[in-house]
């Protein structure tokens, strides 16, 4: 039965991707989607030079995000815990707005200036990561490292807020697009790190179902079962922040699935055995994105929406409505 869900979440992830790489501003017609596949003529550029790219971040982002959530909420025990709330996001949101912000919007035109927007939220990013590992060695309880994690973010945030009122009204435009959260200013250049940075947060998380399973009843519990307590949570922290950091980087901030994923996940193979969900939470965080997207773009229309109101919008009901079934 659950191999079956498993087996449906995959066929509808190959069901969004054709959806998305058939649907746009432009739609392909159904006679013209092979000679697109094998990239003749216009319908063949559009398809591989600007759909598949966007499919592929956010199937990758989707996956990541989701898996990231549910490594924090077993780590921490906290089920409203979140990829960011390490404030890996507020890492990264600090280097952008330092970046547009301080030196200009205008430093973003061209393709140099994407790359220097990377740049500058993985170097924000990764600074909060080297921190909350080095502090993760000396503090004892993960609680702790969670509000840590709170402090480095509310701290951020308060940074930005300063660089936000000393800005001009066109830096701060610029800005806030990027926090709106984007899948379509991701290329083939920008694919080729986010991708392998994606694989490996994913590959990691993959490699450690049974110290989560342990962690389930408590770090003294998984302790008793011979597990290193202090080394997996080493590498839940590095395997997070990877996928957080790495996804807030070239998509912005991506809100919603990190944090509701998880408990669809639970809710629907009526599990907390993470040899299950793990897979399941790539293939419906991939799944949820991708039809985000699809909305995002309305079809036949050249107007592209902020894709995290479309998450929250859609998301946010589908959660509640999860927690007041489980709790009836």
């Amino acid at each position: 039965m659950k191999t079956g869900y498993l087996l449906g979440l995959s066929l509808l992830t190959l069901g969004l991707v054709a959806a998305l790489l058939g649907l746009g501003s432009v739609s392909i017609p159904s006679d013209q989607f092979t000679a697109a596949l094998q990239g003749k003529g216009i319908y063949g550029r559009i398809l591989w030079d600007l759909r598949l790219p966007k499919v592929l971040t956010a199937a990758g982002a989707g996956a990541g995000l989701a898996v990231a959530g549910l490594l924090m909420q077993t780590l921490f025990s906290n089920p409203l815990a979140g990829p960011y709330v390490l404030g890996i996001n507020s890492g990264a949101s600090l280097g952008v707005a330092l970046l547009v912000l301080v030196m200009g919007s205008g430093i973003l035109s061209g393709i140099a200036g994407g790359f220097a927007m990377v740049v500058a939220a993985f170097i924000g990013a990764g600074l909060v990561l080297l921190l909350v590992l080095a502090l993760a060695e000396r503090v004892r309880t993960p609680v702790t490292l969670l509000i840590l994690g709170l402090m480095f973010g509310s701290m951020a945030s308060a940074l930005v807020s300063i660089l936000i009122y000393f800005a001009t009204p066109n830096d701060i435009q610029a800005f806030i697009l990027w926090t709106f959260g984007s899948f379509r200013s991701v290329g083939y250049s920008e694919l080729s790190l986010m991708l392998p940075l994606v694989a490996f947060g994913l590959g990691l998380a993959l490699f450690l179902p049974k110290p989560l399973n342990a962690l389930l009843l408590g770090e003294e519990y998984a302790q008793s079962l011979g597990v290193e307590v202090k080394a997996v949570r080493r590498l839940l922290l590095l395997a997070a922040s990877i996928l957080a950091g790495g996804i807030t980087a070239f998509c912005g901030p991506i809100a919603f699935l990190g944090i509701a994923v998880p408990h669809l996940c639970r809710f629907l193979f009526a599990t907390s055995d993470h040899r299950l969900l793990l897979p399941a939470c790539m293939l419906l965080g991939a799944d949820l994105a991708l039809a985000a997207e699809l909305v995002a773009g309305v079809p036949g229309s050249s107007q592209a929406l902020p894709i995290n109101a479309i998450l929250a919008l859609a998301g946010a009901p589908v959660v509640l409505w999860v927690i007041l079934k489980g709790k009836s």
